[in-house]
């Protein structure tokens, strides 16, 4: 009997009292009749084996329970009882019906949720003219290793974007506009070595790289050129050559067609014995952009610097691509003057020689090449234009495509650049210009600087310096810094100096304010560096340098002001006044800025839903910082800014009055039970 009962369980024996069933033998087997695997309520009793019978009696037998590294036939026994087999199906069905559940929500999720911000719309891009950036080697000009040793103060101002102007092989005629070499860097900003070191270091600490395109001319010293005025092959038509008298030295050109930089825009060639045409200077001959040969090599081009790794493109001078073949002469603006006197740009409508039918196909064969560059996750690649800053706002819009084609991200915006009188209405009527003509779904983006512009200081006067910064960087879109502006840097007073705008960075007290540490530098540094440089702005609480970086912080951090809603809420000639609010949150901003004379405005009564109350969260005097003002009585001084926090939970731009002055760009709405972004509310 016992050596029976010794098959039907396993054993241990216990020391001190004898036996106890706490595990199994291995290779044991369960006899069916002791267990029987067709009673599944019935549950087995443990036996003793080993023993005599008088110690059977006095042992009551144990219930059998599941224990870990039971075998096979135990596991079975137990799975196949009721309350394990209907709890199993109780989960299985669970996750069948919440798998479905589960996988709605997530494409619910996605439908909802609004497009991300790509990179070149979620920082402001920082303009950097390479030759007066940071001279690296003594040699007085700024070069692609002096960029790459300050990237640090570009981590510092919160920027993830920087626009490097022309670094192209150039005679320099127009400071590297008339290309020489599209395929090479100029000796003088270094290497091609040094180009992909400089774009390897600007990856490696997350930032995005853009430079300039300059497809419409070259010099006339590129070799594509001298192969033209020779006629050499397919190179024969790669610019715009045409018959025109030349006698005794006087030369009759074919048509009034005037350069941008004044007189006829014909210049007759010795060798080749023709006039080759030009809209900028006569050494930077147009190529012609009817010959489809020269769109292949434009690409070519941007493949090029694409496959070097650089993010995007700033194309230059779009609107110049292509001529009328006719060659009819361009309507006088005054009729009744001599048209032997004709010598200015201004003095013609050039109907015929920009923005010419074909001209924005030829962009967006550009955009289609870039795209082919934009499939990797992460490597979009962007393609901003070059409108002309006297381009009306019709035409400009144009260059973002359509709803169905698209062209360039955006086109550089410069209208606040050319504002010629600084007023509360003249500023708010230039963004409203911009705003209110941009495609819908489009994204704006604001300059007030750039290489070929006198510096915000010099310009509307240094008082205004950290309100338009404050402008720039609270507006909704892309905002373009001028590398110095952040310090708020003035052009030099020097009757010699052509361009003032482009003198030397300056970066802290020493020699040639830390530009170049060589005998001398390409441009005069401003003297007053001493006070005006990086090193000793960033230990000045209320310095124009720490406003940036605060207000651009202020840009990164608060959604409102990163992708919200604007509403215009007052201007006159003093104070512009615009709010920035999401949908969802209950946090408001209202910048109030002056850029005229002392003023006290009461918003309470513009805006009635408006607190008694707000808190002053920056203001271009960091004193003011955190103090709490009456929405009554909203003062400020001459160029003084500040921005007003707030919260509430009635959103301006859904009232009645002020439909009409609210705009969005990336529509967006918060979920605060979710913490999400969505797009339908």
């Amino acid at each position: 009997m016992a050596e029976e009962e010794n098959k039907s369980c396993s054993v241990e024996l216990s020391e001190k009292e004898g036996i106890e069933n706490k595990g199994f033998v291995q290779n044991e087997v369960l006899n069916e009749k002791e267990c029987n695997a067709s009673s599944q309520e019935e549950i087995p009793e443990t036996c003793t084996v080993g023993i005599n019978s008088a110690a059977l009696q006095s042992q009551d037998c144990e219930v059998l329970k599941p224990f870990a590294g039971m075998p096979k036939e135990v596991l079975l026994k137990f799975s196949g009882q009721a309350r394990y087999r209907v709890t199993r199906e109780i989960l299985f069905w669970l996750i069948i019906a919440s798998t479905p559940v589960l996988l709605g929500a997530t494409i619910a999720i996605v439908a909802v949720s609004p497009k991300c911000l790509s990179w070149w719309q979620a920082s402001p891009i920082y303009q950097i003219y390479p030759r007066s950036f940071k001279d690296s080697n003594k040699d007085g000009n700024g070069d692609l290793k002096g960029i790459q040793e300050k990237l640090d103060h570009i981590m510092y101002l919160n920027i993830k974007t920087i626009w490097i102007t022309s670094v192209y092989k150039s005679p320099l005629k127009d400071f590297g506009y008339g290309v020489e070499d599209f395929w090479d860097v100029d000796p003088m900003f270094g290497t091609m070595r040094d180009f992909e070191n400089l774009i390897a270091a600007i990856h490696d600490k997350g930032l995005k790289v853009i430079m300039d395109l300059i497809p419409n001319h070259t010099s006339d010293k590129h070799r594509w050129f001298q192969l033209s005025r020779n006629r050499t092959g397919k190179y024969a038509d790669y610019y715009i050559w045409h018959d025109c008298a030349h006698t005794d030295g006087t030369i009759t050109p074919p048509n009034n067609w005037v350069s941008v930089y004044g007189n006829s825009s014909w210049q007759y060639d010795e060798v080749r014995k023709q006039c080759y045409f030009h809209q900028f200077g006569k050494e930077q001959p147009d190529l012609n952009f009817h010959n489809c040969a020269v769109q292949e090599e434009i690409h070519d081009i941007i493949k090029f610097w694409l496959g070097k790794g650089i993010d995007g493109f700033s194309i230059n001078a779009v609107k110049f691509l292509l001529e009328a073949t006719h060659l009819r002469n361009e309507p006088q603006v005054n009729k009744s003057q001599n048209p032997e006197s004709i010598s200015a740009y201004s003095e013609l409508y050039h109907d015929y020689t920009t923005t010419q039918v074909g001209m924005h196909d030829i962009l967006r064969s550009f955009r289609h090449t870039m795209d082919k560059f934009s499939i990797e996750p992460g490597r979009y690649r962007f393609m901003g234009t070059e409108a002309n800053k006297q381009e009306n706002i019709e035409a400009t819009m144009m260059y973002y495509g359509t709803s169905f084609v698209q062209e360039s991200d955006f086109p550089f915006n410069f209208y606040l650049i050319n504002m010629e009188n600084l007023s509360g209405n003249s500023i708010f009527e230039t963004v409203s210009l911009w705003m209110k003509n941009m495609p819908k779904g489009k994204w704006p983006n604001w300059a007030v600087g750039d290489p070929s512009t006198s510096r915000i200081a010099s310009r509307i006067g240094k008082e205004y310096t950290n309100v338009i910064n404050m402008l720039l960087l609270t507006l909704p879109g892309t905002p373009t810094t001028y590398f110095g502006e952040e310090i708020g840097m003035e052009n030099i007073a020097s009757e010699n100096v052509t361009f003032p705008e482009k003198s030397p960075m300056q970066w802290n007290g020493n020699l040639h304010a830390g530009f170049s540490e060589g005998n001398t530098s390409w441009l005069p540094v401003n003297p007053d560096y001493q006070n005006v440089n990086v090193e000793v702005q960033k230990t000045q609480p209320n310095s124009t340098l720490n406003l940036y970086r605060e207000l651009n912080l202020l840009r990164n951090n608060e959604l409102p002001i990163h992708r919200g809603w604007m509403c215009y809420v007052w201007n006159d000639s003093n104070v512009f006044v615009y709010l920035r609010e999401l949908d969802g949150l209950d946090t408001v901003f209202i910048m109030v800025l002056n850029f005229g004379q002392e003023s006290i405005i009461d918003l309470k009564a513009v805006v009635s839903e408006l607190p008694s109350e707000a808190t002053i969260r920056l203001s271009t005097n960091f004193s003011n910082t955190g103090k709490v003002v009456n929405t009554k009585t909203i003062k400020t001084e001459k160029g003084e800014g500040i921005v007003l926090e707030y919260k509430t939970r009635k959103t301006v731009h859904t009232m009645e009055a002020f439909q009409v002055k609210c705009f969005v760009a990336e529509k967006a709405c918060y979920s605060s039970a979710l913490n999400i972004l969505y797009m339908h509310c």
